[in-house]
């Protein structure tokens, strides 16, 4: 009775106070999809649903994106759950047993549902249904919605992606005219580039959940770890001409998810048919997007125990009205209702549900610590005395993976790059990561050496084991590892001597090359070692670093070297004299001097946005070293005499189809400069008889039979292509180290491919440093015509040109930014080769 009171009371109260409450069309003065709504004007109409309905919604700022616009979450709730919302979520966090307070949690409690809206920032639609969700959501007098949040929570991210959706509703409102023009061919549909999908640094952000190398990830995913929610949607655009889609999702699945959250997909499936039935709205389903990579608004939800889903809505260049292939106009009023009518039945199932979501989300969590799945229990990461443990450990913080330092011991497991059952020591430094936690699944799927893939038809990259990803050796232990320590061991600090003879620093991680990097801006002259050299008990092995205070004339480079260390994390090591105990002394000939490199990368119509972005956010936010934007037509107009070394990211470069502008740039690079191309580049170089060659597919034979499996049936022809494709494979390379491309390596390396592509090795004129021999397969789906093709030939290479150098990769060495282990080969190239 007291209870009822209660209710009846808040209602009263609640609905006295939204008396103010407007409807995003009465607020914004126009009907959603009539008009572009600019993200400020989005996060206005948030903070007055939050202003207007306080006993319904929360609205925080999370974080902000790097050209400086908010991050926003809001928390609708029933007025006396919203009341009682922290415990709420620290109960939540105990059901998925995430949280330090070992208190039982209660099971009788809301199910949460967390809506996100605008990854893609081109993909406007569904920041504007954000607006209709919350709206009925908080509307007291809309009874259905005020039922469905007596048992559920519901978080929104109205735009995930702001500056790429303003960079795109900008240039929209800028070209459009009185009245749309709905031609497809007109030019308010063709966005110019980079375009409007990717963020600031034109990452694309549905590819970054786990890898948290974007800003606007590290804030997302901090709130959304500290809340885990049971339903997460991911809310798209597609092409103009698909029906919407929604759950449940197209194989594969990944074996590690449940059969519970396959079977709420398909509930909610069924739910949002209902509705679309009723409209005569076109849908489908299980096709296309699958549920395998796992740093998806999806997936990553998924692994971290949610019912994880991708909707998508026919839209992309849609703009506010498009004729589509039907000869129907696909309107934005359209698009967003659609997103809005998925968005609120996701909601309503939840709720129906709620007590059987909750109960399944405790039952997922008890089971990946009681019975976590997979061949392996636990890891041991060597620690190889460079970064590369470190870097792995901060991706592990990130993303709430508990970890320990082993102490000395023996073990057992099956090494990753042998491939074999070893026995091996634990020793102080090496890294160990036990299964049985609330992260066990997300970590199953990330350190799986091998995934089992159901179906090949998948929608990205197949590999991406972090053991290859950091160039880190790995164990697979069947059990847990339980020689343990969360204390650090202590590190010997490397002694500073004032005027010392010199001061070297080690080339065998990404922090070398941000120490080299600071340096050379700071003006401070620095040489390489070409060979191995040896001080006392210090080796240093090629590449490494030697500032003389010879060199630097009269300036105190001690204080300098400090100063450029701490902020690096570069160990600096004094030398007391230019005499070594064994290598070459450091006047001699192999000790080089690093002239700091003017760079240029190419950007702009038919080069790729996102292979552009992940150079300009290396150089900018990790080597934090000067580079020079620039289109292809600049460089060769202005840039030729301005700049020692051009980039070319994947595009398609005119340049080199023409002979007057393909020998222009060989008789730069004679003069002195050098180009760094990275893959389709590459092949684009092999065409316009720059030295490196395609290797070609062996010729059929005269007497060779008529192969008959090469008669293709028409209904098999979305899976004939599968033997030819590579969406994302991890091979096994091996590098010559002792060539500056290679310094800081082992004599292997694991490359991500994703294309058949391999070269001829070179016979002359150039170096042959990354070569993929036969049987170097290691994991992920590879078609099985592409993969005969991959063997005995060159990805990494160098080819000397007069006075200049051309520098060749193949594949893209920090492909997403995640794959940390080709960052100083990128850095090799920049800096060290052609010296």
């Amino acid at each position: 009775m007291r209870r009822i009171i209660y209710l009846v009371g808040m209602l009263i109260l609640v609905n006295g106070i939204q008396a103010q409450l407007k409807s995003p069309e009465q607020f914004l003065g126009y009907k959603v999809g009539t008009k572009y709504t600019p993200h400020y004007k989005i996060v206005q109409y948030f903070q007055h649903l939050a202003k207007e309905a306080p006993q319904q919604m929360k609205l925080e700022q999370y974080g902000e994106t790097n050209e400086g616009r908010p991050l926003l979450l809001a928390t609708i709730a029933s007025a006396e759950n919203l009341s009682n919302i922290e415990s709420i979520r620290l109960n939540n966090l105990r059901l998925a047993n995430a949280s330090r307070d070992r208190a039982a949690p209660v099971e009788n409690a809301p199910a949460i549902v967390w809506l996100s809206y605008n990854v893609h920032g081109n993909e406007t639609s569904s920041s504007e249904a954000a607006m209709l969700t919350a709206y009925d959501l908080v509307n007291s007098s809309n009874a259905k919605t005020q039922q469905w949040l007596q048992n559920t929570v519901v978080l929104i991210d109205p735009c995930l992606n702001p500056d790429g959706r303003d960079r795109y509703v900008n240039w929209y409102t800028t070209v459009i005219g009185q009245t749309i023009n709905p031609q497809p061919l007109a030019r308010e549909h063709r966005e110019p580039w980079p375009g409007g999908r990717s963020n600031h640094y034109n990452f694309d952000l549905n590819r970054d959940w786990a890898w948290q190398t974007q800003k606007e990830s590290q804030h997302r995913l901090k709130v959304y770890n500290s809340w885990l929610p049971q339903v997460h949607v991911d809310f798209h655009e597609q092409g103009i001409n698909e029906p919407y889609y929604f759950a449940p999702a197209a194989e594969p699945f990944h074996e590690v998810i449940t059969p519970w959250q396959r079977e709420f997909q398909t509930m909610i499936g069924k739910n949002h048919a209902r509705y679309f039935d009723k409209e005569g709205w076109l849908y489908f389903t299980k096709e296309r997007f699958d549920l395998f990579y796992p740093s998806y608004g999806d997936t990553y939800p998924t692994y971290n125990g949610s019912i994880g889903m991708t909707y998508e809505q026919g839209g992309i260049r849609a703009g506010l009205g498009i004729i589509n292939e039907d000869g129907d106009t696909l309107t934005l009023v359209d698009r967003a209702q659609h997103h809005y009518t998925t968005g609120l039945s996701t909601v309503e199932i939840t709720a129906q549900n709620a007590v059987r979501v909750v109960k399944e989300f405790r039952t997922y969590f008890n089971n990946v610590i009681n019975k976590p799945a997979g061949e392996f229990k636990s890891w041991v990461i060597k620690n190889d005395g460079t970064d590369r443990v470190t870097r792995l450990t901060t991706l592990l913080d990130k993303n709430l993976i508990d970890w320990s330092y082993a102490t000395a011991g023996n073990s057992n497991g099956l090494n990753y790059f042998t491939g074999k059952q070893e026995a091996f020591k634990t020793e102080p430094g090496d890294i160990v990561i036990n299964l049985n936690q609330s992260k066990g699944n997300l970590i199953k799927v990330l350190f799986e050496r091998n995934s089992a893939i159901t179906d090949s038809a998948t929608y990205d990259i197949t590999a991406w084991s972090m053991p290859y990803v950091y160039g880190l050796k790995a164990y697979g232990v069947a059990g847990y590892t339980t020689n343990t320590t969360k204390t650090a061991p202590a590190e010997t600090a490397a002694s500073v001597v004032a005027n010392a003879y010199a001061y070297a620093i080690k080339w065998d991680g990404l922090h070398s090359a941000k120490f080299l990097a600071a340096a050379l801006q700071n003006g401070l002259k620095v040489r390489y070692t070409e060979q191995p050299f040896q001080i006392a008990n210090q080796t240093f092995e090629k590449g490494s670093l030697l500032i003389t205070k010879a060199s630097n004339g009269a300036r105190p480079i001690q204080q300098e070297v400090e100063k450029i260390a701490a902020l690096t994390g570069s160990k600096v090591y004094a030398v007391p004299s230019g005499f070594v105990d064994k290598g070459y002394d450091f006047g001699s000939s192999s000790v080089r001097i690093i002239n700091a490199p003017n760079v240029a990368v190419l950007a702009g119509d038919n080069v790729s946005s996102l292979g552009f972005g992940e150079l300009w956010h290396f150089f900018d936010t990790q080597l934090k070293y000067p580079v020079t934007v620039l289109s292809a037509n600049d460089f060769l107009r202005e840039g030729l005499n301005k700049f020692n070394v051009l980039i070319l990211p994947e595009g398609n470069y005119e340049f080199f189809t023409r002979k007057e502008t393909n020998e222009e740039l060989k008789a730069w690079v004679r003069r002195g400069g050098k180009i760094i191309a990275l893959e389709n580049a590459v092949a684009q170089m092999a065409r316009a008889d720059w030295g490196i060659k395609l290797k070609e597919a062996d010729d059929k034979k005269a007497d060779q039979k008529v192969d008959y499996s090469v008669l293709k049936k028409y209904e098999n022809r979305e899976r004939d292509w599968l033997v030819n494709s590579m969406p994302g494979s991890i091979f096994r390379l091996e590098l010559d180290n002792s060539h500056p491309l290679g310094f800081g390596y082992p004599t292997y390396y694991y490359s991500l491919k994703q294309d058949g592509a391999v070269y001829e090795f070179f016979k002359e004129d150039g170096w042959n440093v990354g070569i993929i021999k036969r049987d170097n397969y290691v994991s992920g789906f590879a078609g099985s015509e592409i993969r005969t093709k991959l063997n005995d030939g060159l990805l990494i290479g160098a080819q000397d040109m007069g006075r200049g150098q051309v520098i060749y990769f193949a594949d893209n060495p920090i492909f997403r930014s995640f794959w940390e282990n080709g960052k100083l080969l990128l850095s090799n190239a920049v800096f060290l080769t052609g010296q």
